[in-house]
């Protein structure tokens, strides 16, 4: 019994030293990058996101910390990476326009239409995380609605929650296809940086192929489809064509 007791102790002190690991890794790289100490910072982020952690704070600082480095294509991906998990902090906005500023690549978007702008801004108002929270609460009201519909014996108040219950579950069916976009764009390697000096873009998927245009590093792209070795990118304008898999990392 005291072999077990102790094979229980050490398991959980193995598996608080695993938890505690990552924070202590977080916790030297912000106080390296308060010191100044860029390089150091990276490594240990890296270090952290390497085994097996994210967060949209984490990504934040190593953005940042690339960004001191004079390192603008790896800034840009971390910032849009910290992005992706939180759509709408003003600080990661702010910061990846700034290191947007320091490209060569200024692409005009296609325009969107309005409801694709009223779409994109409603799915920024919370990260995916919070969207899901959300859409269970909802859910769990709903079905909270149902049961005293079914309980209740007053044919006024079985109305009254019958509208409600229509309500909720609209609203419910809303924040359930946010909640599953705003997670499927999250997961999704469809978005990359360039970080190549200066890349051709090709018309097809092979070093013969004509030289569309020319873009250079930390530019986004839209990766739209990939054959070995090469995939074809579309840029902010319309523009697309093909490059090597190695010139460009995924968001």
């Amino acid at each position: 019994m005291k072999k077990i007791g102790f094979l229980l102790v050490l398991f959980l002190f193995v598996v608080a030293s695993t938890i505690a690991n990552p924070q202590s890794d977080i916790t030297k790289a912000n106080k390296a990058y308060q010191e100044g100490l860029y390089t150091s910072s990276v490594e240990l982020y890296e270090k952290v996101i390497k085994e097996g952690y994210a967060s949209s704070e984490l990504y934040y600082n190593l953005g940042n910390a690339y960004y001191k480095l004079n390192e603008i294509p790896s800034s840009i991906l971390y910032y849009e990476r910290a992005l992706k998990l939180d759509p709408g902090n003003e600080d990661i906005i702010y910061n990846l326009r700034v290191a947007n500023n320091q490209i060569i690549d200024k692409i005009d978007q296609l325009p969107k239409l309005f409801y694709e702008r009223w779409w994109d801004s409603l799915k920024q108002m919370h990260s995916p995380d919070n969207w899901a929270i959300f859409s269970i609460v909802l859910i769990t009201v709903f079905f909270v609605i149902i049961a005293l519909f079914f309980l209740s014996t007053s044919i006024r108040t079985r109305r009254w929650l019958l509208t409600v219950g229509i309500v909720f579950l609209l609203l419910t069916s809303l924040v359930f296809i946010i909640a599953n976009d705003t997670y499927t764009k999250a997961m999704e390697k469809h978005e990359a940086i360039v970080f190549s000096a200066s890349l051709s873009v090709k018309s097809s998927p092979e070093e013969s192929g004509t030289d569309l245009f020319v873009i250079h590093e930390g530019l986004k792209v839209q990766i739209i489809d990939e054959l070995t070795g090469w995939k074809e990118i579309r840029i902010d304008n319309g523009s697309k064509g093909w490059v090597k898999s190695e010139t460009i990392t995924p968001i």
